[in-house]
């Protein structure tokens, strides 16, 4: 209840905080970390066919940042990656973004892994923890799980 909702805050107010400060791979050619992978696979998804995604080509050189997770998750990549080409397109341009870390990317790619954990993470927690607990379990009980999770 209330308790929910302002833990939930307070995990996207420390989401925002972190997202202020460098990543791993920040500025670290060539392959710049973490944020490069989750960014070259929304170029990926939104420049080929899905067909396409998980084969090596000229295109996309799987050795660096290959998609490696499961459709679902690349098909949570292309969604992002189109909202992306909407705000900051040369951040998702096929081969000439490798690398590419200007401001806008970076704002659009940390607003969109805080709007995926408010959208998917967090209602699934919850789901997940309210779901499979014992019907006569205290719902501060529950309560402090899905926080945990958080």
């Amino acid at each position: 209840s209330s308790a929910l909702v302002l833990g939930a805050a307070a995990a996207v107010v420390l989401r925002c905080a972190v997202a202020a400060f460098p990543y791993s791979g920040e500025a670290t050619p060539p392959m710049f970390g973490d944020f490069e992978a989750q960014r070259h696979w929304m170029e990926i998804t939104t420049a080929l066919p899905a067909r396409q995604w998980y084969e090596n080509s000229t295109d996309n050189d799987l050795l660096y940042w290959g998609l490696d997770y499961p459709p679902l998750t690349a098909y949570h990549s292309l969604l992002l990656g189109r909202v992306g080409n909407e705000f900051v397109p040369v951040c998702f341009a096929l081969g000439a973004s490798r690398g590419h870390e200007s401001p806008a990317c970076r704002r659009f790619m940390r607003s969109s892994a805080i709007a995926s954990d408010v959208l998917v993470y967090f209602p699934g927690t919850y789901c997940a923890v309210w779901g499979f607990s014992a019907r006569d379990e205290h719902a501060a009980g529950r309560g402090a799980a899905i926080l945990a999770f958080w």
